[in-house]
């Protein structure tokens, strides 16, 4: 098997290729590094590798007998940059932190390490994971590979666009507002948010910080799943963690039942939607029908998503940056500043509303889903925008009051504590991916797998990537 035939091939087939002794965890880190010195200089989606860890790693897994590797076999992976991983850069995007090589890994790394995955590289992250476009400071933007003048989108955008270009296999993200599932949408590769304690990580400034979750990234649903599987399980360290259940992801996947009736929504009844990309997953959700799935325009009661969402994320960033604000604001990024400084500015009564609005919603939500298996709406509310603006500021005759608010659409997710996943669903005129959100109840990944296995075998998307960068995409390619 090429170099080449690796690295297009899928993450499920390589890990077989792996148990089956066909190849070997070295090997297919040369394949990866060889790849990176092709392709990363056009993107800059990994600018932190640690292949001499990665090797050292993978010769000791190799010690261990074939099937005994754990789950992962000795794939190798990517961790984002808001991540910890021992001995190795870990900067969260910030000049503050551009020295920072952590003593000890985050329980989430920990864990995919017991589980056989081979940490080669950190991906590119905005400050601290703030705005869905992927630029800092330390490292510059990465750009699109669809068409290099675009923006991937954040803020696990250095993942997604390893994944496009071939250089990752599987890859970690994190989401607090759509931070998995908008560079999956821009990039054509799938991106899952989890449910809440899903994936355990390490507890920073508050034990039930529930906005932000860990999650897996792929080229196709199968892959998620068993990336999902190798991320999951019980740690006493993190109270909020969920045991592993009892059937895999993967095998959910595979073999779990299909939905019988689904909702479809183009904006959730709270955001502008660009005309084009609202066509694109209205016509990608209506094949469902295809399956004898009933598909009906409805969506949950999420009005307050915007105020709700606002506080709360503030609030995120008042607890666990405050401290960075007073002591190194001139090396903050603008956006970050004023969320942190909103965040100071907080009630008792302001967070008493906000939570009381979660749980509204919340409960709307799951009642919406005793009528619909699955709700579905764009992943995104435009395609991939020109990379040197730093956020969407106007969609469709709208204009946004903050850097934050063009995201409803995944957000109003986020408050009600939904699995959720973004899956290719086709192109805009000018050869833009776009992608369609799947979404689920709390704790409905097996469902929400199923469903999206079945979309994507009739979409019939899966393998347009990996894709080398281009400059634009040229007629013939549309």
């Amino acid at each position: 098997m090429t170099s080449d035939d690796l690295i297009r091939a899928t993450a499920c087939d390589v890990v077989d290729k792996l148990n089956a002794g066909e190849v070997t965890p070295l090997q297919l880190l040369d394949a990866l590094e060889a790849r990176i010195a092709a392709v990363d200089g056009a993107v800059n989606a990994l600018p932190t590798r640690c292949f001499e860890r990665a090797r050292r790693h993978a010769s000791a897994l190799m010690q261990r007998p074939l099937g005994d590797r754990g789950l992962l076999a000795g794939l190798p992976l990517p961790i984002k940059d808001l991540t910890d991983v021992e001995g190795v850069l870990s900067t969260q995007g910030s000049k503050i932190f551009k020295d920072h090589i952590p003593a000890r890994s985050d329980l989430m790394v920990e864990h995919l390490e017991a589980n056989g995955a081979v940490i080669y590289a950190k991906s590119n992250t905005p400050e601290f994971g703030a705005g869905a476009n992927t630029f800092n400071e330390l490292f510059g933007a990465t750009r699109n590979p669809w068409d290099l003048s675009r923006s991937a989108a954040g803020s696990s955008g250095g993942a997604a666009v390893a994944l496009a270009t071939g250089m990752a296999w599987l890859a970690h993200g994190s989401d607090m507002g759509g931070s998995l599932r908008n560079p999956a949408s821009f990039c054509g590769i799938v991106g899952m948010r989890p449910s809440v304690g899903r994936v355990a990580h390490t507890p920073a400034f508050k034990i039930d910080r529930t906005l932000g979750v860990q999650g897996p990234m792929a080229r196709n649903v199968e892959d998620l799943a068993l990336l999902l599987d190798a991320m999951s399980g019980e740690c006493a360290a993190d109270p909020l963690s969920l045991p592993s259940p009892a059937d895999s992801f993967r095998s959910a996947a595979r073999y779990g039942k299909p939905p019988r009736r689904v909702a479809y929504s183009p904006d959730l009844g709270i955001t502008p939607v660009d005309p084009e990309v609202a066509a694109i997953t209205r016509k990608a959700a209506l094949r469902f029908a295809e399956a004898g799935v009933v598909v009906e325009l409805a969506h949950p009661d999420l009005r307050e998503a915007h105020e709700c969402f606002q506080v709360l994320r503030a609030f995120d960033f008042a607890i666990s940056k405050a401290e960075l604000l007073r002591d190194c604001r001139d090396q903050l990024k603008p956006e970050v500043v004023w969320n942190i400084e909103q965040g100071l500015k907080l009630t008792v009564d302001d967070l008493t509303r906000a939570e009381a609005q979660r749980v509204a919603m919340a409960a709307r939500t799951l009642e919406f889903f005793e009528t619909y298996d699955l709700l579905l709406t764009p992943a995104t509310i435009v395609s991939p925008y020109p990379i040197e603006h730093r956020y969407v500021a106007e969609c469709d005759g709208h204009c946004f009051d903050n850097y934050v608010e063009w995201l409803a659409i995944v957000y109003a997710i986020t408050l009600v504590c939904c699995p959720a996943l973004s899956l290719p669903c086709g192109f805009t005129a000018s050869g833009l991916p776009v992608g369609l959100q799947i979404v689920a109840p709390p704790r409905g990944e097996a469902r929400l797998l199923a469903g999206a296995l079945v979309l994507e075998e009739i979409l019939g998307l899966r393998g347009t990537t990996p894709i080398e960068p281009r400059k634009a995409l040229q007629p013939a390619e549309m």
